[in-house]
């Protein structure tokens, strides 16, 4: 219910034909198999090594790509239905980092990783769906395929790149934790740090009472964390993107966006006013910035990208709050 109100004009997935769905996995795997060519593009002169991991992906796709072509033609006809994943409910917008001048390719590999997660589930979840029986049998074999694609993945990223171990079971624990846990957390830490700026600064400057400016903090924290929380477990219900429980994400996300917002409310515990303010000042300095190294680091966002973004926009946020609370 939460996400047709989120996104009134895309469809669910249970309601996709066969015609659908099969244009939709034929679009999605030429996508995703530009995308691999693109980073492989990308990384030939400096990483050659990676590059041939990302080369032998895109071939993979391209190798899907042309089977669920045949089936289509076979049953519909040469005419593609014009479908793809935005028009779609439960898939999982993609950072472009392959658009990116400079990018971590450790956040490369996450990326690759939940692609091909996200395209099994995918598959797995259409040869539910539908009832033709060779459709069924191709799509089930494509999700097995992409099993194989992600252990593939793992076995070339260990040749090319010199690895000699890998514990592959803690290797994808670690990387569901990041899907599940990590990102939707930062972006409600993020998101807390910054969007209660305003509330709390206006009410400081507005009455000049610690107690009242902690309790318009507290409220705006937990009205965040609310609203992120629900936001993120509305989003994306998991089964197409593999992210995990909308429950564990909206959690997540709403945990870390309340704990973004209360970090300069709590000083206000504290009854001398400007000693409150300076502290929740300086504590504001310390979460923008860690904001923009936690962008740079985990969201292959360029350091001082971050900052201009981060920074800048929260001083700005900042200073309204303190203007309209003098006015």
């Amino acid at each position: 219910m939460f996400a047709r109100l989120l996104e009134p004009n895309k469809r669910d997935f249970s309601s996709l034909s066969e015609a659908e769905i099969l244009s939709l996995a034929v679009g999605a795997e030429e996508e995703d198999g530009r995308i691999y060519a693109a980073y492989a593009d990308k990384l030939r002169k400096t990483f050659p090594n990676s590059a041939k991991l990302f080369e032998g992906m895109a071939a993979e796709e391209n190798e899907h790509r042309r089977v669920l072509l045949e089936m289509y033609k076979q049953k519909f006809g040469d005419n593609l239905v014009p479908i793809k994943r935005e028009h779609v409910r439960g898939f999982m917008a993609r950072k472009p980092l392959w658009l990116m001048e400079h990018f971590d390719i450790e956040t490369v590999r996450q990326q690759v990783w939940e692609m091909e997660v996200s395209a099994q589930n995918f598959y797995l979840t259409a040869a539910k769906q539908v009832t033709d029986v060779e459709t069924r049998k191709l799509l089930g074999d494509l999700a097995e395929q992409e099993v194989a694609h992600q252990n593939a993945a793992d076995h070339l990223e260990a040749t090319h790149l010199g690895e000699t171990e890998k514990d592959e079971e803690k290797v994808a624990a670690h990387r569901q934790f990041v899907l599940t846990y990590v990102q939707p957390g930062l972006a409600g830490l993020m998101d807390g740090s910054v969007s209660t700026l305003a509330p709390v600064f206006a009410a400081a400057f507005a009455t000049g009472s610690t107690h009242q400016t902690f309790l318009v903090g507290l409220a705006a924290a937990i009205g965040a964390g609310i609203s992120m929380g629900f936001t993120e477990a509305a989003s994306d219900d998991g089964k197409l993107t593999g992210r995990g429980s909308p429950i564990k994400r909206g959690l997540a996300a709403g945990i870390m966006t309340t704990i973004g917002g209360l970090g300069h409310a709590l000083p206000y515990l504290i009854a001398d006013f400007w000693m409150a303010t300076w502290i929740a000042m300086i504590v504001v300095l310390v979460e923008l910035w860690a904001i923009a190294f936690i962008q740079s680091k985990y969201m292959s966002t360029p350091f001082w990208r971050a900052v201009f973004q981060v920074v800048l926009g929260g001083s700005l946020v900042f200073a309204v709050g303190i203007l309209i609370g003098s006015a």
